[in-house]
């Protein structure tokens, strides 16, 4: 049987809030998210039973039971109630521990995939089970667009669709440590917080320039001084480059520009550059 290639793309918080622990160890969240068309490409093709492997062209990711994509698979079939086995290769273009989730989209990938595979034998509702069983990014990556995210988040709600927008996309040389955000979180007594249902009103309105003034990520406000320093420093020089919003995306430590047009993106992602492991133009998607 032949293999399916499927586009993982990207995704970036518009917003992200932090609401409180959950008795489950988890937390609260309320995210409004956007896919975009930063992507990984991932192949995908039915094995023997019982062997998973997913390869990629970065050396330091797990190829078994520890990738999410083989997570993924094994959802997969344990949803489809039969045993199975995947092989995939996954090229990687969405930076590792960016809060972009690169991962969990990859995962979105194989899900469609061995259902385009197994002809369609999942509806979307048990695709859905499958990508939480993965993650909980997953669902939204499998369902991508422009959505309201709660829960852990996986409670979601489409929204209207962001115009598409030109974005930069910036990795620093440094990654966020995820728990440990949560921890500061957890231990700050009050905070600011999102306009959620001002930029959810600036969607409906199909206004970018409104989306992007509300954009706002509580994990920022929980970074390290140095972590802190180089993202504002980044988000500063979009913004001198035109961007009309800035925020980091995800626990970061990516951080994101939206644009007007591709030539004032260009020129930021020129500006950005030296402050950067890797840069990358995009659009919403």
């Amino acid at each position: 049987m032949s293999g399916v290639t499927v586009k993982a793309r990207a995704k970036l918080n518009l917003s992200l809030d932090v609401l409180g622990r959950r008795p489950d160890g988890f937390h609260d969240l309320c995210m409004v998210m956007q896919s975009c068309t930063l992507a990984d490409d991932v192949y995908v093709e039915s094995a023997a039973p019982g062997d998973y492997l997913a390869q990629t062209n970065r050396s330091y990711i797990p190829t078994g039971d520890k990738n999410v994509a083989v997570k993924a698979a094994r959802a997969y079939y344990a949803a489809l109630g039969r045993e199975g086995g995947a092989h995939m290769r996954i090229t990687k273009r969405i930076p590792v521990c960016a809060g972009l989730g690169g991962g969990s989209s990859d995962a979105a990938a194989v899900l469609l995939a061995l259902n385009e595979l197994h002809g369609g034998a999942l509806d979307s509702a048990a695709l859905q089970a499958a990508a939480l069983a993965a993650g909980s990014d997953v669902p939204f990556c499998l369902m991508g667009g422009t959505a309201l995210a709660e829960g852990r988040g996986e409670l979601l709600t489409p929204l209207p669709k962001l115009p598409e927008t030109d974005t930069v996309i910036c990795m620093p040389y440094f990654s966020c440590s995820t728990p440990e955000l949560f921890g500061r979180i957890d231990s700050r007594r009050s905070r600011c917080h999102p306009d959620t249902a001002g930029l959810i009103a600036a969607l409906e309105a199909g206004d970018v320039r409104g989306v992007a003034q509300r954009m706002y990520n509580v994990f920022e406000d929980a970074l390290g001084k140095r972590a802190a320093n180089t993202v504002q420093e980044i988000k500063l020089q979009l913004l001198d480059n035109g961007a009309l919003g800035a925020a980091m995306s995800g626990s970061g430590s990516a951080v994101f520009g939206l644009f007007p047009d591709a030539e004032s993106a260009a020129k930021a992602y020129e500006a950005v550059r030296p402050l950067c492991r890797e840069v990358f133009l995009a659009r919403t998607d």
